[in-house]
């Protein structure tokens, strides 16, 4: 089942606060899973402040998004219980 970001909220530098529909939380630092083309825009911190969040996960205006189960799983990898 794949879980959706019901709420995100901006933490500081590339860390962002996750709430999961399933009530898992936890903070992602994305500072290293901004590369490509389409994350370029994603370097600004400033326009890495202004995501959004929609019926599944976090995106911005370019189009960079992330996916809900890397997410997820960035999430449950802190809390040391590993997600396959």
């Amino acid at each position: 089942m794949v879980r959706k970001v019901e709420k995100a909220e901006y933490v500081n530098d590339y860390k962002i606060k996750l709430i999961f529909d399933d009530g898992v939380s936890g903070t992602v630092d994305l500072k290293n899973e901004i590369w490509g083309e389409i994350f370029e825009p994603l370097k600004d911190i400033h326009y890495f402040k202004n995501f959004h969040v929609d019926t599944w996960t976090i995106y911005w205006d370019c189009g960079a998004d992330f996916a809900p189960e890397f997410l997820y799983k960035m999430v449950k990898e802190q809390e040391g219980n590993l997600v396959k």
